[in-house]
């Protein structure tokens, strides 16, 4: 579905990313893992256009999507949710939801969506004229995740859900996620949990400075002595 060939991406004349290749097939979860300062953040917003790349190329669905803008990688089905969720807090969460599906002029799709999230998270319904920023953090995690459904992603890309969030309110949200990937979606999470994110992950890929270090079935990963002992405490 989504293949990065050796792009090279920065910021100004500052390269960060120096040659990174990944794939990632239909209906898998992919992990990035890696310290602060590895690229990852920079891998996603590289993908979705937010910043230009150097060289290199990626393709979604065997198509060169490279050139275009932001808008229109949202179009083609890749959703990009950044660190931090960057939700509206001045507004609802039924009006955050909305604007998640802005670029669809169909109304019954647009209600058929909405019902879809309420129906995986019965607690947005609830809260759904409740403002954006009276949220607790879990919740606006919630919230960013739905509002990406309404746009009917075919690709979700999550930079570091587990951010700023308790740990018994991460277990929850990773749950979510994993649920998200046994219905069908693809998704590429970026997380510095590496226990977690190899634990819900098909495959990962490992990032150190700016390069895949390591790559291969998360099982596998979870049970290299070189992850064991960089990400894992053991």
């Amino acid at each position: 579905m989504l293949k990065v060939d050796r792009i090279r991406s920065g910021y100004g004349s500052m390269e960060i990313l120096k040659g990174i290749s990944l794939e990632i097939m239909e209906g898998e979860i992919v992990s990035i893992i890696g310290a602060n300062g590895a690229g990852k953040t920079t891998l996603l917003m590289s993908i979705s256009r937010i910043i230009p790349l150097f060289s290199g190329a990626v393709f979604f669905n065997g198509k060169d999507i490279s050139g275009l803008s932001p808008s229109k990688i949202v179009s083609l089905g890749i959703l990009h949710i950044p660190e931090g969720r960057r939700i509206f807090p001045k507004l609802t969460v039924l009006e955050n939801l909305e604007l998640g599906a802005f670029s669809q002029n169909d109304k019954v799709l647009k209600k058929k969506a909405l019902e879809g999230v309420f129906e995986f998270f019965p607690l947005l319904f609830e809260r759904q004229g409740q403002m954006g920023g009276t949220l607790s953090g879990g919740e606006q995690q919630m919230l960013a995740i739905g509002r990406a459904l309404m746009a009917q992603p075919k690709l979700l890309m999550i930079d570091e859900p587990s951010l700023g969030l308790a740990p018994i309110i991460v277990e929850k949200i990773f749950g979510l996620i994993q649920k998200l990937g046994k219905g069908g979606l693809t998704l590429l999470i970026v997380e510095q949990n590496a226990r977690l994110a190899l634990s819900i992950a098909d495959r990962a890929y490992v990032m150190e400075t700016g390069t895949v270090a390591l790559q291969g079935k998360a099982g596998d990963l979870m049970q290299d002595t070189r992850i064991k002992a960089a990400y894992l405490g053991e």
